[in-house]
């Protein structure tokens, strides 16, 4: 006998991870996310059809090694720039206009992802010559601090980068550190741009470790010295890092 429509369970929200390395996963952000109900998928850029990534509740695109200026060398890089252009604009809608009556598509982009949006946003990615690499505090501004990052206002958080953006146009600048000072974005509710990494899990930073070593060599940084970090601030960033992201993914409209 079939089901009646007014009795059939509701549909599941699905999620698509876009991963460029595959130690640069969801980390803690994958059990918030079944928890949640989402029906999750894993791309593998480069490897994957984008094109299952097109029409989801929610994108999440996540960091890698390459950046923004390689597209020409990994134009993996440009469809995926153009699949957040797409969207982000909300199809006809401009997502920054004040007139625009929709919000753009749920949307968390961490490291080269957060790069990725900013450049589909038309804001500027660059290389800076340098790295930031490590556990370190967050200045919040106050939009940062009333929103989930406020969960991450006393737990040092792990960087791991050298390229940078600028905030995109009608976006909310959330968190600088010294060396880089836009850290964070956030357009209303549904789209988070993170430059530092909250979703890794401090028990599997030694896969990090390795798949970088060669990155870690170049700029004479310490592999210890991170297993230190990790041990001391790794436990608490974990907590705040989930109560973050559990914030932001509560908000999202259902």
């Amino acid at each position: 006998m079939p089901i009646s429509p007014s009795i059939r369970p509701p549909a599941r929200r699905t999620a698509v991870a876009l991963r460029h390395v595959a130690f640069e996963d969801l980390g803690l952000l994958e059990p918030l996310l079944v928890d949640r109900g989402y029906d999750l998928t894993v791309l593998d850029a480069g490897v994957d059809d984008l094109a299952a990534a097109a029409d989801v509740d929610l994108l999440i695109v996540l960091g890698g090694p390459v950046g923004v200026g390689d597209v020409a060398t990994y134009p993996v890089l440009g469809e995926e720039i153009a699949l957040l252009r797409a969207r982000l604009s909300m199809g006809d809608a401009d997502p920054l206009a004040a007139s625009a009556s929709a919000t753009p598509r749920p949307t968390l982009g961490i490291c080269l992802g957060a790069q990725l949006m900013a450049a589909a946003l038309d804001a500027e990615v660059r290389p800076t010559g340098r790295v930031e690499i490590g556990y370190g505090p967050l200045t919040l501004t106050t939009e940062g601090a009333a929103g989930p990052l406020g969960e991450v206002a006393d737990a040092p958080v792990l960087h791991w980068h050298g390229d940078a953006f600028a905030i995109p146009a009608g976006a909310d600048h959330l968190a600088a550190t010294p060396g880089f000072p836009n850290q964070a974005f956030a357009l209303g509710a549904t789209v988070l741009g993170l430059q530092f990494h909250l979703e890794t899990d401090p028990a599997r930073l030694e896969q990090w470790l390795i798949g970088h070593s060669g990155e870690l060599a170049a700029h004479g940084i310490d592999p210890h010295e991170l297993r230190a970090q990790a041990r001391e601030h790794g436990p608490a960033l974990a907590e705040a890092a989930r109560r973050a992201f559990a914030r932001w993914l509560d908000a999202l409209p259902v």
